[in-house]
């Protein structure tokens, strides 16, 4: 298989574990603590993103048995920390909000957001979620050329 397939193989694992396990793996509890800058708002994150480079480790494994890929796993456990690491600085939320204001997306940033009093999410369906989401691929894509650099 060429290194292109390879990645390309490596990179829809990773993007399809990555969509399952933000959006049906992590708790309601983690959504809503991870971003609170406090040491239980730490842990909730710590916690939605061990279990979704679990989920991501368990996609990249089905991959290589159904495909019969074979990844090097110093490349593999290097790629899934960078993204762990990445997912877990932008889901803390505020460092987010600041590379966004940091950019001029502060208004995106807070587009869709609701208003004060209200019980709604305001991590959906709003520019921060945007922001967030493209963040995670954009990661996601440097994860996968970790993991299958150099591989054929």
């Amino acid at each position: 298989m060429t290194s292109a397939a390879v990645f390309a193989a490596v990179f829809a694992a990773l993007y399809a574990a990555h969509s399952f396990g933000d959006h049906w793996i992590q708790t309601h509890g983690q959504a809503c603590a991870k971003g609170a800058p406090t040491r239980s708002g730490r842990l909730a994150c710590l916690g939605h993103v061990c279990t979704l480079a679990l989920t991501k480790t368990l996609a990249l494994g089905a991959m290589t048995v159904v495909t019969g890929l074979a990844l090097a796993p110093l490349p593999l456990i290097l790629g899934l920390l960078v993204d762990a690491a990445s997912h877990y600085w932008a889901d803390r939320r505020a460092p987010l909000a600041k590379l966004a204001a940091l950019l001029g997306k502060s208004d995106f940033y807070r587009m869709g957001a609701p208003r004060p009093g209200t019980n709604d999410a305001p991590h959906l369906g709003t520019g921060a979620y945007a922001l967030d989401q493209s963040w995670h691929v954009a990661w996601l894509f440097i994860a996968a050329l970790i993991i299958t650099g150099g591989q054929a």
